[in-house]
């Protein structure tokens, strides 16, 4: 049994049956033929006119076809059990005429339409949540629909370009179904006035670009969106976001009894939006001072500490650094550990050039035929004067430095000393190379920490400054290099 209504101008436009007919097929197949007859026809209700356990689903697409016959202007098929119209890689096409198509309250699973001159369409109470993300694929670029409902169809996401060609679109209900986010593109919708996402499961906006395009739609004043019963995050990730409803909350409707679910799980209601909203920012402006203090003083912390162990193993460092540098960008013949190139590295400031050329150089290489690094003689030319330093100290059996107080205050004098330090720590198995010689008297309060340390360890000796004295010193010497 089947009950329907056509309506028109003509005297057929007014005629209401209900007819009993045994086979159910036959009473679909005289609907169709019926409705090639009416070609005033303007508005069709087939409202709850067909059992759910009809199976005629596949007959659907030959009254749309008839239909293209008729004027009909409205079309209501709403409250039956139709599971789909078309395959879903084919499209539906509908009677140019046609302005109001309701497929409600059905058991559609997808739908693929071409829309031309529809105005409103109603799809709520379908299931096309899965289908909707790929095959709502109206061909027509500029659409004229105004309203569109696709509430309770469980869509949990819809495609970016799902609204493209909606220009005319005034009114989109959304509500009641999974949404999280706003994952779709609204730009396509400028005329659009009221957007109702309520009992949906949207915790936050996270779409920056879904944020820019209704604070764009905003600037109408009747713009209007709803998210009443959705369940909103209130915590200081998204109090960006919820200041943004502040900023535009005349454009939220319902927002009095918006939810709230607080960082403790409980869940709240907003009934003065404001003034919640400012006590949660307030609170992560707290927060956030505490932890921003907090970060900045491990940071502090952490760089104090580098810089602290920096200069702690400074030397260290910068021995690896040079040894490192010309182990792999200087050649060097193979010697086993026990041959060195000089016998000793002389390390002295310009002051004292002199006595290293009129005494050191005659006294131990000409009459004792020892061979000695000399800075200004033996350096290499052209390369880094850190590296030559590094290179003849590694080089050299022994180093002297010969000790006044422009060696103390001479950068490379010093930078020479120390190398030799970490090169008898690191390289020569903590055998002291070093060997100091005094040349001017120095109070001990003058010298460095670590001079020191090496002077009371008898490291060291003093230049007599007479002709007999000189011929022990000369021995002492030779004999520490030997």
């Amino acid at each position: 049994m089947y009950k329907g209504a056509l309506q028109g101008r003509s005297k057929l436009a007014s005629l209401a049956f209900e007819k009993q007919i045994p086979p159910r097929t036959r009473s679909w197949l005289n609907l169709i033929i019926d409705i090639k007859t009416f070609s005033s026809l303007e508005k069709l209700l087939l409202t709850g006119s067909f059992e759910c356990d009809d199976e005629y689903y596949k007959l659907n697409y030959r009254l749309f076809q008839n239909l293209f016959s008729t004027q009909v202007r409205e079309l209501r098929v709403n409250h039956n059990c139709f599971k789909e119209i078309l395959p879903p890689e084919d499209i539906l096409n509908v009677p140019q005429t046609l302005q109001i198509l309701d497929l409600s309250y059905n058991n559609l699973t997808c739908l693929c339409i071409e829309m031309h001159n529809i105005l409103i369409l109603n799809l709520q109470h379908n299931v096309l949540g899965n289908c909707l993300r790929k095959h709502y694929c109206p061909r027509t670029k500029n659409l004229r629909i105004e309203k569109l409902d696709l509430s309770f169809n469980v869509i949990y996401q819809l495609s970016d370009m799902m609204f493209a060609g909606h220009k005319k679109l005034e009114i989109l209900n959304l509500s009641n179904n999974l949404l999280s986010d706003i994952n779709f593109n609204l730009s396509n919708t400028p005329k659009l006035q009221i957007l109702d996402l309520s009992n949906n499961n949207i915790t936050i906006i996270s779409n920056q670009q879904a944020l820019m395009t209704l604070t764009k739609m905003m600037g109408q004043s009747t713009f209007v969106i709803d998210l009443s019963n959705n369940v909103l995050r209130c915590n200081c990730y998204t109090v960006g976001f919820l200041e943004w409803i502040v900023n535009n909350l005349e454009h939220f409707r319902n927002n009095d009894i918006y939810k709230c679910n607080l960082e403790n799980k409980t869940i709240i209601t907003m009934h003065n939006f404001r003034k919640i909203v400012g006590q949660l920012a307030k609170d992560c402006n707290s927060y956030s001072t505490i932890v921003i203090s907090v970060t900045l003083g491990i940071v502090v912390f952490l760089i104090t500490l580098c810089v602290g162990l920096m200069y702690r193993y400074r030397w260290k460092l910068r021995y690896m650094y040079y040894m490192t540098k010309s182990k792999y960008y200087r050649y060097k013949p193979d010697d086993d550990n026990e041959s060195y190139t000089y016998n000793a590295f002389i390390s002295y400031s310009d002051v004292e050039k002199d006595f290293v050329v009129k005494e050191c150089i005659p006294i131990l290489e000409q009459d004792d035929k020892m061979k000695l690094c000399i800075h200004h003689r033996d350096f290499l030319p052209g390369e880094e004067i850190s590296v030559n330093i590094t290179n003849a100290i590694h080089e050299s059996k022994k180093t002297i430095c010969i000790i006044t107080r422009s060696f103390l205050d001479s950068y490379y004098c010093m930078f020479e000393f120390n190398m030799a330090r970490m090169e008898s720590i690191y390289s020569r198995n903590e055998q002291n190379i070093l060997f100091l010689v005094f040349y001017e008297q120095i109070q001990p309060r003058n010298l460095p920490l670590v001079m020191l340390e090496l002077v009371q360890n008898q490291s060291y000796i003093e230049y007599p400054h007479d002709e007999q004295g000189n011929v022990v010193f000369w021995e002492k010497v030779k004999e520490a290099i030997a």
